[in-house]
């Protein structure tokens, strides 16, 4: 099993550092969420920017709210970024579920499920070389796919778009989720199974205030208490990281909310990666 880094967004002109360690730390990949009304940066543009500070480490979307975007745009900014860091980009996926988010992009929320149906599959139709919607967009190729969610739709699109699966869920809620994936994809027909990845909230001992601040800020919206709560006990960190492990998942995101960067080496060290 591979671990990943999610990176904070809270200081965006240290993620160039955060980056560079994460790639020496030996984490496989960093990954950065997305709001629209919010005080983060653009994931696409942020992940530009590491890719070139990086050379190894791979740069993935969890998630990109898709629906946000117009299509064609996307395409050629994924295509771009995965060509131009030399196959380093995953383009992770999903629909939100806030209000304000879509009512700054123009989108109805109610739509959002829709709007992202028909998207992937242009995307798809784009990166292969049909014209969309009269003449062909480029450049061709785009990045591999991880669709996240938790609402059965979500969890069909995984075997219907060919993807992988970003499971944001507690380890015990994942097992339900990943067998309807599985069942899925056997279903379709689709050949060995999908990409696994999981995700935690992580911080180091000196870093944990922090990040349940933050973690509890972005959160607040759901009403649920103590929602998304980090792992802040190295001891704790590692049992983390071998149930998942145990549990099947490829990759293990480490989802960072304190802003320090010492962070990486720690949470490295703590998850028996160093």
């Amino acid at each position: 099993m591979e671990l990943g880094l999610g990176l904070p967004v809270s200081d965006p002109p240290r993620l160039l550092d955060w980056a560079r360690r994460a790639e020496a730390a030996g984490f496989a990949s960093v990954a950065l969420l997305d709001r629209l009304a919010y005080d983060n940066p653009e994931p696409l543009v942020a992940l530009a920017a590491l890719a070139g500070a990086t050379t190894r480490i791979r740069l993935q979307t969890e998630v990109l709210l898709a629906p946000l975007r117009g299509t064609a745009l996307l395409a050629k900014q994924a295509a771009t970024l995965h060509l131009m860091s030399g196959g380093r980009f995953r383009l992770g996926v999903g629909v939100g579920g806030r209000e304000d988010d879509h009512a700054a992009a123009g989108v109805p929320l109610s739509q959002r499920g829709a709007v992202m149906d028909r998207m992937l599959g242009d995307l798809r139709a784009i990166w292969g070389g049909a014209p969309y919607p009269m003449t062909p967009i480029g450049p061709l190729g785009g990045p591999p796919l991880l669709i996240g969610g938790f609402a059965p739709a979500a969890l069909a699109r995984v075997a219907r778009f060919d993807a992988g699966f970003l499971c944001a869920a507690p380890l015990q809620w994942a097992g339900r989720l990943v067998d309807t994936v599985q069942e899925q994809w056997q279903a379709a027909g689709r050949a060995k199974k999908p990409r696994l990845v999981c995700q935690v909230n992580a911080a180091t001992p000196a870093s944990l205030d922090q990040a349940r601040r933050a973690v509890g800020a972005y959160y607040a919206f759901t009403g649920r208490e103590g929602w998304g709560e980090p792992i802040g006990d190295p001891g704790q960190l590692a049992e983390t990281v071998a149930a998942y492990r145990e549990f099947g998942a490829d990759e293990l995101i480490l989802y960072c909310w304190g802003d320090d960067p010492a962070q990486v080496e720690l949470l490295a060290e703590h998850a028996k990666l160093c």
